[in-house]
């Protein structure tokens, strides 16, 4: 498995955790309490940051490589405002 496909089981994993306890808390204080307002919403900004990790576009060797050299001569940046 790869390390992208284990922080999706992860989140997965934790939305379903998420969702669990927001069941429970609304059993226990009702559909319409603050609280199980506040549980779902937690829910939901969990399945928002799957999304936008879904949406992440996987580094390529180069991007990887200067992530862990960043000082490489590889992985210099220009500017061409120098004259």
């Amino acid at each position: 498995m790869t390390n992208t496909q284990e922080t999706a089981t992860s989140i997965e994993d934790k939305i379903e955790e998420e969702r669990q306890q927001a069941r429970a808390v609304c059993d226990i204080s009702g559909g319409n309490s603050e609280a199980c307002a506040a549980a779902w919403d937690a829910v939901e900004e969990l399945q928002a940051a799957a999304s936008h990790k879904k949406q992440e576009k996987p580094k390529n060797s180069l991007q990887a490589y200067c992530e862990a050299n960043p000082d490489a001569d590889e992985c210099r940046i220009y500017d061409g405002d120098e004259d």
